[in-house]
């Protein structure tokens, strides 16, 4: 059964190039790895809301932008294996010093898809 980690961060708005560029770097290495698919998006429509929401997830700050991102594998045994090859790739040992984004406010997990069409 598939597989799938979920991440939501925010980015500053200024910064989304570097993200992307970023981003770009560590999909082709995990897609190397393994993974069928890398996606990340940016927040279009997304609001604050009353009790709960992305921004408020992720303490959203004037001039960022909530990302959401997904990583999908063959199963939780082949994603268990690729990241621990994508954590030891050299080309993620040499990231930016002053990164794009914020991952103290990032939130991340594993899924077990429950439908799929």
């Amino acid at each position: 059964m598939a597989y799938v980690d979920g991440f939501v961060l925010p980015v500053p708005r200024k910064d989304l190039p570097a993200y992307r560029k970023l981003a770009l770097l560590a999909a082709k290495v995990w897609r190397e790895h393994g993974a069928l698919e890398v996606v990340e998006c940016v927040a279009d429509d997304v609001r604050t809301g009353k009790v709960t929401s992305s921004p408020q997830a992720v303490k959203l700050k004037r001039g960022e932008v909530v990302v959401l991102s997904w990583i999908r594998h063959r199963s939780r045994a082949q994603r268990d294996r690729v990241m621990k090859e994508v954590l030891a790739d050299p080309r993620l040992q040499r990231l930016p010093e002053r990164m794009p984004l914020d991952a103290v406010r990032m939130f991340w997990g594993g899924f077990t898809p429950i439908v799929e069409r």
